[in-house]
């Protein structure tokens, strides 16, 4: 019995690296960029993902790390609401707190077109604002849709609100421009990297995505993601231009 369930274990630790989900199967649906909906893609789904992690002894520290989404269907419209949250606590002292709350809105014409527009607002208590409303809204293409590659790329024009701790409050004009990329590498692993840049005649913030799915059963998944947000030029209260993250998440999806 013990060298079954040893067996059992040791196949999946081989598999995790290729148990990646496919166009409709367990994945986080990418905000910047997405691909279309499947054909037999669900009226309305969502996923929800949840990490946490705590150590204790010599460096005592929390880190927790949710993420959610709701996506539903209406003809040719994909609505999404998306939600985030990320703390991180060192020896008791706060060192990273950031929420954000987004709605997209995508328009699919016949063939590789859409029309988009999404709303984002941001706190991020280390970034140097005190928080921050981004409106934008273009034309994007599908470019790759098949069963192995997927690649999307959009662009617009918006614009930023900013609120600025202990500084002058700002409204920007955005030109942004997104890209949304899956590879499928088996029957159920893919890997995922989303890329937008937002530039403004004071700064350029670009943002990263690097994603890696297993998936577990029909509705959870094990992800592994590795998140970079760099700000050309942030407030002088800022405590860095660039931000990393690295998670591994449990997934689950409906």
């Amino acid at each position: 019995m013990r060298d079954s369930a040893t067996r059992r274990l040791r196949r999946l630790w081989l598999a995790l690296p290729g148990l990646l989900a496919l166009p409709g199967s367990v994945a986080a649906t990418p905000f910047y960029a997405p691909p279309p909906p499947e054909e037999d893609a669900a009226t309305f789904s969502g996923e929800a993902e949840l990490g946490f992690t705590h150590l204790s002894g010599n460096t005592d520290s929390q880190t927790l790390i949710g993420k959610g989404s709701l996506t539903w269907l209406t003809g040719d419209w994909m609505h999404t609401l998306r939600g985030e949250v990320r703390h991180i606590s060192r020896d008791g002292e706060t060192s990273a707190e950031q929420y954000l709350a987004g709605i997209r809105e995508r328009y699919d014409f016949q063939g590789p077109h859409y029309l988009f527009g999404f709303a984002r607002w941001e706190k991020d208590r280390f970034g140097g604002y005190d928080q921050q409303f981004t409106a934008i809204a273009g034309y994007g293409r599908q470019l790759l849709d098949g069963e192995r590659h997927q690649l999307s790329l959009e662009a617009g024009p918006g614009f930023r609100a900013d609120r600025v701790r202990d500084g002058e409050n700002e409204t920007l004009a955005v030109a942004y421009s997104a890209l949304d990329y899956r590879w499928a590498f088996s029957e159920t692993a893919s890997l995922d990297q989303e890329l937008s840049v937002e530039a403004t005649e004071e700064n350029t913030t670009s943002r990263s995505l690097t994603g890696l799915t297993a998936r577990l059963n029909s509705h959870l998944a094990l992800k592994l993601s590795h998140e970079i947000e760099h700000n050309s030029q942030p407030p002088e209260s800022a405590a860095s231009r660039t931000d990393h993250t690295t998670s591994a998440t449990l997934l689950y999806s409906w």
